[in-house]
């Protein structure tokens, strides 16, 4: 389990160069609404995510990915919910800038993400 949980960090880490890249490209560059581009953001490392996990974190050899795929994105659709939270409680209660509010974001959902998905998308528990 503690090997997977670093493979998902190191996949996380990929994410999250995708995550930051839409985010500002949406939020920067075409001023797009913060949440909004958060949100694009995340849902495209999600995505990216769960490939890159299905085949290397857990080796899932599962046949029906679409339904691991549909689960794996409801549980990151949760922790989008808790991202958009800490951002929002982070950056426009607490006046922390926006990224910094975006990376602790990061860290807090990713331990919800890695259990729920070692649980229950790839039942590696």
């Amino acid at each position: 389990m503690i090997l997977q949980f670093i493979k998902f960090c190191v996949v996380g880490g990929t994410g999250m160069i995708v995550d930051f890249g839409i985010t500002f490209l949406l939020k920067e560059k075409l001023k797009i609404n913060k949440y909004i581009a958060n949100s694009a953001g995340f849902i495209a490392a999600a995505s990216s995510n769960f490939f890159l996990n299905r085949l290397w974190t857990f080796q899932s050899k599962a046949p029906d990915v679409t339904q691991q795929y549909m689960q794996f994105i409801g549980i990151s659709a949760i922790g989008l919910g808790l991202n958009n939270l800490i951002i929002y409680l982070l950056n426009n209660k607490l006046n922390v800038n926006f990224y910094l509010s975006k990376l602790i974001a990061i860290v807090c959902v990713t331990l919800w993400n890695f259990l729920m998905n070692y649980f229950f998308t790839f039942n590696a528990g």
